[in-house]
């Protein structure tokens, strides 16, 4: 086996982190760049079902995870009175169901594998990939803040407006599709008496929602908001015009929506993006490959965004590794070995994107859903990979090191 591979990842929120620590057990020197200045925390809830648990395990980071969870016990759909409709909870489907037993704040999980990995890790903050130029043997690579680099292969992990995509592949239009709806989440003080349950409002004839869901700060909740938009046009860095055009097509709605907006302009974690994928042919040109949003999005509706971030990169880490390092090789077997599964999860976002569309008690219900194939669909979405053992590839760890 080489070693001393140096590999260069954009991005260190949840695929980023999460490949770096596979990548430095199979023994690559690992830099990771990030343009933000620090980690970002909070974000939306993400969960871990099926075979994602099984990377988590894998990592020996299952008790450290489990311990950050957000420890909700299910999920409540309610009126605009607050009567409750519907109940899920927790354990249903084995911790696989709508609420995961394994469900995080995306910061909190970012937080985890940075801390696991930071020792063994180069971090570099506050930069980002302004330039790349590959050859046979490597990629150059120059920093927007002046530093020039070499480094034997780079992946983009920079998620849904991946700029190392961009650079690579092509302009985004040729990779993201929107699915038609906007998501907004931040926090809020909990004058709610959130308490270890989501609530969720759906006002089914506009196709709206609004929710608030416990975080371990339990004095605060996290709010979550989206609004139907099939032109979406609003630059995702502008805060100011994202939380205008929250205002502008949240108003009128019921419930405790007006009180969750009212903390719109006093909140330290705004989010706001469209809903929507990335579907590409192929992941990786010659030296540069991709993981994660950047890669596959499925979109947040799909609930499995986070389980292909964390399997994609036990995949791709052990199959570079065996394949001695080889670009061609290793990046061919992480695709097709992930092909199937990002696609159920990206037919799952679809799905659930279409149900809400169906609004209106006049609307047409359309035909009843094959309920097998639809079982299959989701059993194939959580559990449809292997994670092989890559007993061959060197593995700087041997065991688990705090699971349970």
């Amino acid at each position: 086996m080489v070693s001393g591979i140096r590999v260069l990842v954009a991005g260190a929120s949840i695929a980023g982190p999460a490949l770096a620590h596979w990548l430095r057990r199979r023994g690559a020197d690992v830099t990771v760049v990030e343009r933000a200045p620090e980690l970002r925390p909070g974000g939306q809830a993400v969960d871990a079902r099926g075979v994602a648990k099984e990377a988590i395990r894998r990592m020996g980071l299952d008790a450290t995870v489990r311990a950050a969870r957000t420890d909700t016990e299910g999920a409540y759909d309610v009126d605009a009175d607050g009567e409750v409709l519907e109940t899920y909870r927790a354990e249903d489907d084995g911790g696989d169901g709508y609420i995961s037993e394994i469900e995080i704040l995306r910061g909190d999980l970012s937080r985890v594998l940075y801390d696991d990995t930071r020792d063994g890790v180069e971090y570099v903050f506050g930069d980002r990939i302004a330039e790349l130029t590959q050859d046979a043997d490597g990629v150059d690579v120059t920093f927007a803040g002046g530093a020039r680099r070499r480094f034997d292969l780079v992946v983009g992990a920079d998620g849904l407006h991946s700029a190392l995509r961009g650079m690579v592949f092509g302009p985004r239009e040729r990779f993201v599709r929107h699915l038609g709806l906007v998501l907004a989440f931040y926090t809020v003080p909990n004058e709610f008496g959130v308490d270890r349950w989501l609530i969720d409002y759906r006002h089914r004839e506009s196709g709206r929602s609004a929710g608030l869901r416990p975080i371990r700060d339990a004095t605060r909740a996290m709010a979550m908001l989206s609004f139907p938009s099939a032109d979406f046009e609003v630059d995702y860095r502008d805060v100011a015009a994202q939380k205008a055009l929250l205002r502008e097509r949240m108003a009128g709605m019921g419930w405790l929506t007006p009180r969750i907006l009212a903390h719109l302009d006093d909140t330290p974690d705004f989010y706001l993006d469209q809903v929507a994928q990335v579907v590409m042919d192929r992941w990786s040109s010659g030296r540069v490959g991709l993981i994660g949003d950047a890669a596959f999005s499925s979109s947040p509706m799909s609930g499995g965004g986070t389980g292909l971030a964390l399997v994609g990169a036990y995949l791709l880490a052990g199959e570079l590794a065996t394949a001695d390092w080889d670009p061609e090789a290793g990046f061919a077997r992480y695709e097709k070995r992930m092909r199937s599964f990002v696609e159920a999860n990206q037919e799952i976002g679809r799905m659930h994107v279409e149900s809400l569309s169906a609004s209106g008690p006049d609307a047409d219900p359309g035909p009843e859903p094959d309920m097998e194939a639809l079982t299959e669909l989701v059993e194939r979405a959580i559990n449809g990979v292997e994670l092989p053992d890559y007993a061959g590839a060197p593995d700087s760890v041997v065991g688990p090191r705090n699971t349970p």
